[in-house]
């Protein structure tokens, strides 16, 4: 079978969980094979011949954390250009996007973005997209070079397919102008919640939630279900939540199994960027909102009642 890359997301040698999707997927398109780009790599081999990596390649350079996105570039079109592979998956993250356009440029290859699906078909992987403010589902294919796929996280479940992988240490050519150099690296605070663009449940709140306090009633559904917290851009202009957690045409696109809209009135521009979420459900006062539209379940009530009753709902089951 055709070897299909997948270049591994992972943070401090912790694979992230979009990479086994990636890795669930390849297994479609033909033999799995990971490109670890960093230290660390040791403890993760185990982790991804479980997910059907059949070969673990290996860039370990100091170059990898130096520089911004252009080294992975490079360290993927020099595997590529070896392997010869029949597709390239990579997450479909700010990062994982532009290292695949510069994939694209240095192996002359087509790329496909955002897919929340990709098949094998006669003629090579079949990406699906949600296209023009999620209006629209497409199918579409590289017509020339080798594909170059980023696909949305929960575009699939991981399923464990263990295998043993070979580990093949890759020495790697680096550009001679190799971009912005990383001068430093600040922590980011955790919220002890699931990464928002990852997270297969997410509770949203919009303008109807009325505050910033109000939205503490999001974040305890949030962590009964081990959810991530969203807001709308409206939400967030009025400083009810950060802005970091955004969704929206302007915002992070999510795509988890449930979407719980709370106090969302379905702005277009913010349909744009969940209205691949498999399950939406609806809480709104507004029996003509239009969130009610695509909701899979509504619920037409003040949050602040409907809410503190399914955390109530939650914890008798639970408990």
């Amino acid at each position: 079978m055709a070897e299909i890359l997948v270049l591994v997301d992972h943070v401090e040698g912790a694979v992230r969980k979009p990479t086994l999707e990636l890795l669930t997927i390849a297994r479609r398109l033909g033999e799995p094979s990971a490109v670890w780009c960093g230290p660390g790599s040791d403890g993760a081999v185990e982790t991804l011949g479980m997910y059907g990596a059949g070969k673990v390649y290996v860039v370990d350079a100091p170059e990898i954390n130096e520089y911004l996105v252009a080294p992975k570039a490079d360290a993927l079109a020099q595997i590529a250009e070896t392997a010869a592979p029949a597709a390239v998956l990579i997450t479909s993250s700010w990062e994982g996007k532009e290292i695949a356009a510069r994939l694209s440029v240095r192996l002359g290859a087509g790329v496909l973005t955002d897919a929340v699906d990709v098949e094998a078909g006669p003629d090579g992987p079949v990406a699906t997209q949600s296209v023009f403010g999620a209006s629209w589902v497409t199918t579409s294919r590289v017509m020339h070079g080798v594909p170059l796929i980023t696909v949305k996280p929960n575009a699939a479940t991981p399923e464990p397919a263990p295998a043993t992988p070979a580990v093949e240490q890759v020495s790697v050519k680096f550009s001679e102008t190799p971009g912005a150099r990383i001068t430093g690296r600040t922590p980011r605070e955790s919220t002890g919640r699931v990464e928002l663009t990852e997270a297969a449940v997410v509770v949203a709140g919009g303008r109807g939630v009325g505050s910033a306090e109000g939205f503490r009633v999001l974040e305890r559904l949030a962590d009964k279900l081990g959810a991530a917290v969203g807001a709308t851009r409206g939400a967030t202009d009025l400083q009810y939540y950060p802005h970091e957690y955004q969704i929206g045409q302007t915002g992070k696109t999510v795509s988890p199994q449930l979407y719980i809209a709370s106090g969302i009135s379905g702005a277009i521009q913010h349909r744009a960027g969940m209205q691949t979420a498999k399950t939406i459900v609806a809480v709104n006062k507004d029996p003509n909102a239009p969130i009610f539209e695509m909701a899979d379940f509504g619920i037409v009530g003040d949050l602040h009642k409907v809410l503190p009753q399914l955390i109530e709902e939650i914890d008798k089951r639970s408990g």
